[in-house]
């Protein structure tokens, strides 16, 4: 039996958009594939001062503060093979005067290697992205990103202080999406297909329940195999997609770690909707069954 309680009689329901975006993931997507795009189209001079000027390097901060140190990294480096010796110069000429460029603590988010890296970032982004617009609206949901890459760079140069490779990307911000999504992904009483479909009504009531507390969402089963999953995940890709012709350069897994730390141990300082009771909110969960939690 169909149900018309949606739409008058005569009339049709309302159509839902094809492409459901919100519009602060859909502006980033275009601004990163715009600079992407830029950067293919003028000269390779300028690409390079571009580079320099936005990239993050680990190394540059630690040279504010020790630079015999990344000195003498950049001499060991130069001295074990061709492939090394080029790195360094290439290091060598990032680091420059030896300024630290703060800005590029966020500005690294803005490049990317080629297509396929910013492709599978913009994947990512659709996926995790836009719950976190939707639940924080643009405001946030920048601030969210800004936060969260640069966590992705301070992760990055606590690993690698003396690391003078480049860091590009918008990896750290889409792990952070991840981790601020998983504040709420889980609800005890919002089935997760809410939070994927849910449209009108049912997307007001998926995206404004209170977040689970650290404790109880770490208390979740799904949530703890999801971050377990997205660990293992992360440490495999990083540390192994080099050897297996995945990646161009290594992956910066460190900053991805950061990202996502910052995503969902800030998640609180972001989010709009008003916190209750943690006994309210994170109740046991409820056993799986026909009527339980999909």
């Amino acid at each position: 039996m169909l149900d018309r309680s949606a739409a008058p009689e005569g009339t049709a329901p309302p159509r839902q958009p094809i492409l459901n975006i919100p519009g602060a993931v859909l502006a980033t997507l275009l601004v990163l594939l715009a600079i992407h795009a830029g950067r293919l189209a003028i000269p390779d001079a300028w690409d390079d001062l571009l580079f320099k000027k936005l990239a993050f390097v680990p190394g540059r901060l630690t040279y504010l503060v020790a630079p015999d140190r990344v000195v003498d990294s950049v001499v060991r480096l130069a001295g074990e093979g061709p492939e090394a010796y080029r790195q360094a110069q290439i290091g060598r000429i990032l680091i420059g005067d030896g300024s630290p460029q703060p800005w590029t603590l966020l500005s690294y988010g803005l490049l990317h290697a080629d297509w396929a890296h910013i492709g599978l970032n913009a994947i990512w982004l659709l996926a995790f992205g836009t719950p976190v617009a939707r639940r924080f609206g643009a405001g946030r949901f920048f601030a969210v990103l800004a936060t969260t890459t640069v966590a992705g760079a301070l992760a990055q140069w606590a690993a690698h202080p003396l690391d003078v490779a480049p860091v590009i990307g918008a990896s750290a911000a889409v792990s952070g999406c991840m981790g601020a999504t998983l504040r709420f992904m889980f609800q005890p009483q919002v089935p997760m297909a809410a939070i994927i479909d849910a449209a009108g009504e049912g997307r007001r009531q998926a995206f404004l329940q209170p977040a689970r507390s650290l404790r109880g969402l770490l208390a979740d089963r799904r949530a703890t195999t999801f971050m377990v999953a997205w660990f293992v995940t992360n440490l495999l890709f990083g540390l192994g997609s080099g050897s297996l012709g995945l990646a161009s350069g290594p992956i910066a897994w460190e900053a991805h770690i950061g990202g996502f730390v910052a995503g969902l141990a800030l998640f609180r300082l972001f989010d709009p909707v008003p916190a209750e009771a943690e006994a309210a909110l994170d109740p046991a969960p409820p056993p799986a069954g026909p009527e339980g939690p999909a």
